[in-house]
């Protein structure tokens, strides 16, 4: 099995390629949770530029600290003492966050006016995305995005993970990154295209996402499941670590402002009740979601659910 690979270009289009287009990111949404999008865009000299400063950035301002971070030194031992112990509740990750309000790597040449205009790119990208699955769900256009904006204004986050998985010198002991489901909206990740790890669990078995050069990776979180009454459920996915390479990856977050209240379209929850086919969702604010989130990332998202209800 692989990921579906659909070229997005094709919603611009008309008539029988264009509805072959929309199911096949239905499909992506309600079968996969995932799928990788061609023709996005997003200029590939810019995601060229994207993948030079954020691997300088990397090799410049982050690789020396965690060559001697405790977390390396951890596994080391770790590895020295061959008793089958893994290390369970950390992940072989660098990884910082920007944000429009934060601070930015400085030292790397090109990094802060590069990340700002892929980020522009990548946000305008996501509403493109929202649309189409607002169509497909058979909302309005522009209801997820409203939803996550709080009814109104720019209120939405929007922020990118700039992670890099180093090689591990024991990978059998620790995951690049733990399985877990993301809490957000919609999730568009820039992969490495020459070092993989990213696997995504689908009927009990753990798939590849293949990498492949400038296609985007989108992603369903948990808020979208519940605003399109389970029909689009997030994924399970994780990183493996590995021996060799240094995995470039860079996550994109559309996610809904904390004071957002989300709840299943109630078009949605109609359908579901003709159909007989009813699934209950609570209604909530995403901050306190934030907060469950927080401390239960790497459990099941059921029990997530059920505790924010009660909030």
């Amino acid at each position: 099995m692989t990921i579906p690979v659909i070229d997005f270009s094709k919603v611009k289009s008309s008539g029988e390629e264009r509805a072959k287009t929309m199911a096949q990111i239905a499909n992506g949404c309600e079968e996969w949770g995932f799928f990788q999008i061609v023709n996005h865009g997003i200029p590939e000299e810019l995601l060229e530029r994207v993948k030079k400063v954020c691997s300088e950035f990397y090799r410049l301002e982050r690789e020396e600290n965690f060559k001697k971070s405790k977390l390396m030194k951890t596994a080391n031992d770790l590895a020295g003492k061959k008793n089958g112990e893994k290390l369970e509740n950390v992940d072989w990750e660098d990884v910082i966050t920007l944000l429009d309000d934060n601070q930015w790597p400085s030292e790397t040449p090109e990094f802060k006016e590069t990340m700002a205009e892929y980020r522009a790119e990548l946000k305008k990208l996501a509403e493109r995305v929202m649309e189409v699955m607002d169509e497909n769900l058979g909302l309005p256009k522009g209801y997820i995005k409203k939803a996550f904006n709080g009814g109104e204004g720019d209120n939405a986050f929007f922020g990118t993970k700039v992670s890099h998985y180093p090689p591990c010198p024991h990978p059998e002991l620790v995951n690049g990154l733990r399985a877990h489901t993301d809490a957000g909206g919609v999730i568009l990740l820039f992969q490495d295209d020459e070092v993989g790890g990213l696997q995504i669990l689908k009927g009990g078995q753990w798939i590849d996402v293949q990498p492949l050069k400038n296609t985007i990776v989108i992603n369903t979180g948990d808020q979208i499941e519940v605003l399109s009454n389970g029909r689009y459920k997030s994924t399970w996915h994780r990183v493996l670590s590995t021996v060799n390479g240094n995995r470039r990856s860079i996550a994109s977050f559309y996610n809904p402002s904390l004071k957002a209240t989300i709840a299943p379209a109630p078009e949605l929850v109609e359908k579901a009740n003709q159909e007989m086919n009813h699934q209950e969702y609570p209604k909530f604010v995403f901050g306190d979601y934030m907060s469950v989130y927080a401390e239960q990332k790497f459990l099941p998202k059921e029990p997530r659910f059920q505790a924010v209800r009660a909030v």
